[in-house]
């Protein structure tokens, strides 16, 4: 399946990522993943866009559709890729739909996760991750909280609530994703390939596109 994955901060794209590449051998792919990956590469591109990050500065869009266009066209692409969280803008999504003519690849739908703003603000709030930059296994106090409290079960390191996981960031963040990002599913729409979901459940997400797709 090639699906892009659309919902704001905490609507649980990465959860209903992995459930979904566990099914058919699909490759998650998010802008930070392919980001890293270039710069590690040492690739021409890669060299590039360091030079933005290095500044502090946002790696402009047609680095990110070059480096783009590379990783799609990598082998374990042939079996589908899933967008998680690109495009975030509409020419960001005007220049996939242009690179994916190019290289001649059809997608199959832009998935919208559905999920109201007190879910999400409950999710992310209580949400927790692994101070040890090597572990950073995440958990929640609520359904997922750790054995010893504060304590990660995997290496023992602290637990910590991220900086831009507090209500006031979550807030802010929503309101960003609302002006820039939201646009994009009557975008989606507008393309005949938007399927928007109820994402309270992951499975029922999982499950809803399986049917779709077939």
């Amino acid at each position: 399946m090639k699906l892009i994955l659309l919902g704001a901060p905490g609507a649980g794209k990465g959860t209903v990522a992995k459930m979904l590449t566990e099914l058919d051998g699909s490759v998650q792919i998010s802008t930070g993943d392919i980001l890293r990956g270039a710069v590690k590469a040492g690739s021409e591109l890669g060299k590039q866009a360091q030079d933005f990050m290095n500044r502090g500065d946002l790696v402009p869009d047609e680095l990110i559709m070059g480096i783009m266009e590379d990783r799609l066209q990598e082998p374990d692409c042939a079996n589908g890729f899933l967008l998680d969280g690109f495009p975030r803008t509409i020419p960001q999504a005007e220049a996939l739909k242009e690179l994916l003519a190019r290289i001649g690849v059809k997608l199959d739908m832009a998935v919208s996760l559905d999920v109201p703003r007190d879910v999400i603000l409950d999710r992310l709030t209580t949400r927790r991750t692994c101070s040890n930059s090597d572990c950073q296994a995440i958990y929640n106090t609520k359904s997922s909280p750790t054995k010893v409290e504060g304590v990660c079960d995997k290496c023992g390191s602290p637990t910590i609530q991220r900086e831009d996981e507090t209500v006031e960031a979550i807030s802010h963040r929503l309101e960003t994703y609302n002006e820039k990002t939201a646009p994009l599913i009557g975008y989606y729409e507008g393309e005949g390939l938007l399927m928007s979901v109820n994402a309270t459940s992951s499975d029922a997400v999982v499950a809803a596109i399986k049917e779709r797709i077939g």
